[in-house]
């Protein structure tokens, strides 16, 4: 419909309408413009046609003032957060409805409008309180009675279903391996395959290795699911890249907004990458190809490295193939120290048995077992961790031994 005023879109659709050329896709127009619902629209053009008026005020919509804007950065860009908060301030008054809210928000975010949520991890030395917690994973929320721990859902990337307070990344041979080729990958523009056995620390890793980039806020993260189709990867794409709804309805303009945007240095994170078939990374082997790309592609998953080798194609263009592997038996014991410290004071005896029939270098059962001990001594002011508790904790995991 053309750019211009406010008052210009509403003559222009009002004509349209006079001559029976009025169309969804002009109302859809309008009211991306506007900031209000399709149906809104087709409201006030009933009432146009009625009055031979539109008034004023509904032409412009609900704009999201910059005070407004704050709190919806202090909320972590919940808008049903941000919609609470505003009716238990206004009593309600003057609120715009939840549908409107979003509409906004998101049009204001892809017009570029920044928004700090302070999300973010940071970085303050070479273990840091409670980093797990900033990555998404579980931690306490409440305390029991009892011994019992009640634990927060899972959230974002999360691969541990299970973790307590007090844990730390661990620096382990492997984890630093990952921090310096996502760094590599980043400072490229490369394509990186991160595998291995799961639950051995793969995605933790990653997380971290994430929030120790100098632009974290440059880190977009794709969700795919069970072997998408090609225009559902490239959906994903787009609302990763944030295009949304301006993504072409036409799968080579589509491709063209999304090379685009790849364009910028950004790093592209797609966990459980072995979910892509053959066409999906046939896809993402035509995106990386072109030469103005400048995003680093980081594919993680257990099986990953499988489903890469399948398109040849891609798997050439593979700068890293960086496998996570379990712990080896003598870096138990100084992981698992680190990763929490009720472990400090188990007999080294007693985390080799623990290794050997339950543990196996498995990072994800440690911490499990973790939280099962933490359960058991919760409320205790001194506790020793002995063979017996173990056993009880291991049956947990792996019925009776």
């Amino acid at each position: 419909m053309g750019q211009g005023s406010p008052g210009g879109w509403w003559c222009r659709l009002l004509e349209r309408q006079q001559a029976g050329e009025l169309s969804t896709r002009h109302v859809r127009a309008v009211a991306d413009m506007t900031g209000v619902s399709e149906r809104t629209v087709w409201r006030w053009l009933e009432q146009a046609k009625a009055t031979g008026q539109v008034d004023a005020s509904a032409r412009r919509g609900y704009a999201v003032s910059d005070e407004v804007w704050a709190l919806l950065g202090e909320v972590g860009g919940n808008v049903a957060e941000l919609r609470r908060r505003l009716a238990a301030t206004g009593g309600g008054a003057g609120v715009p409805s939840a549908s409107t809210l979003h509409r906004v928000v998101r049009k204001d975010r892809r017009a570029g409008r920044t928004l700090l949520t302070g999300l973010e991890p940071v970085v303050a030395g070479p273990r840091r309180p409670d980093p797990l917690s900033e990555l998404g994973l579980n931690v306490v929320a409440d305390k029991g009675t009892g011994g019992q721990v009640f634990l927060r859902e899972q959230k974002h990337l999360a691969q541990v279903p299970v973790l307590v307070p007090g844990a730390q990344v661990v620096h382990t041979p492997a984890v630093r391996s990952v921090l310096r080729t996502v760094a590599h990958a980043a400072a490229v523009g490369a394509v990186v395959c991160l595998y291995g056995d799961a639950g051995q620390g793969k995605t933790v890793a990653l997380q971290y290795a994430l929030s120790r980039l100098p632009h974290p806020a440059r880190v977009r993260r794709v969700h795919v699911g069970v072997h998408p189709t090609v225009p559902e990867l490239r959906r994903v794409l787009a609302d990763a890249l944030e295009l949304g709804r301006r993504l072409p309805r036409g799968a080579g303009e589509a491709d063209l907004m999304l090379v685009n945007a790849l364009r910028q240095p950004r790093v592209l994170v797609l966990d459980e990458a072995q979910r892509l078939p053959g066409p999906a990374l046939e896809f993402l082997r035509g995106l990386w190809d072109h030469p103005d790309t400048d995003t680093a592609l980081l594919l993680a998953g257990a099986g990953s490295e499988r489903a890469l080798r399948r398109v040849p194609a891609l798997a050439s263009r593979v700068l890293t193939w960086e496998l996570v592997p379990r712990l080896g038996p003598g870096e138990v014991a100084g992981a698992v120290a680190s990763f929490h410290p009720l472990w400090e004071d188990v007999a080294p005896d007693d985390v080799a048995w623990v290794d050997e029939h339950v543990g196996h270098g498995n990072f994800r059962t440690w911490a499990k077992l973790t939280s099962h001990l933490t359960a058991e001594t919760y409320g205790r002011s001194s506790v020793e961790v002995n063979r017996r508790m173990l056993e009880r904790s291991c049956a947990r995991l792996m019925g009776p031994l």
